[in-house]
């Protein structure tokens, strides 16, 4: 069975967009797949968070997913911060993707605008805490917007540059 990782940030109340964008959608996919669904909170401190309001967050969007029909017996959902791992392989891939990739991340550049040398390195680097969060479940299909279709792209790149420096096999094309 294919396996689909995708995460959610735990930006306040979901919106409209939230819901139609990825919410029912998980809800479908975890019917025909072996599904994984993460509360992103490391990435939301990508800027800063006020950590009690950060906590109170991820709770609600976990509560959120659960209302829209995420079941627990049939899909997993956690989040991102209580699973170390993500943090470690994040890591790694900081040493193995390349600076000129990052670079031409768009989404990046658009978040960063003029101010781009007083943003925290965690938005540079965001892919590649990305490419972690999906490969280290060994994730086939990630359901994204098309705002994040160049960072996994990029994922794809890294995991591909892995196996090859490494000489193994081990991380599957998304």
């Amino acid at each position: 069975m294919q396996r689909i990782f995708s995460g959610i940030q735990p930006s306040g109340i979901p919106t409209l967009g939230n819901y139609l964008g990825a919410m029912r959608n998980w809800v479908k996919l975890q019917d025909e797949y072996d599904c994984l669904y993460c509360v992103v909170d490391l990435h939301a401190i990508t800027v800063w968070q006020d950590p009690r309001e950060l906590a109170n967050q991820t709770r609600e969007m976990a509560a959120s997913l659960l209302a829209c029909g995420i079941d627990p017996a049939r899909s997993i959902l956690f989040h991102q911060s209580s699973v170390h791992a993500h943090l470690r392989l994040a890591w790694i891939f900081n040493c193995v993707a390349r600076m000129g990739w990052l670079n031409r991340m768009t989404q990046f550049k658009e978040k960063a605008g003029k101010d781009r040398e007083n943003v925290s390195t965690g938005l540079f680097t965001y892919p590649n805490l990305m490419a972690a969060d999906i490969l280290v479940y060994h994730a086939t299909r990630v359901p994204v917007g098309d705002d994040q279709r160049q960072h996994l792209e990029l994922a794809n790149d890294i995991a591909q540059k892995f196996n090859f420096d490494y000489g193994v096999d081990f991380f599957p094309n998304i």
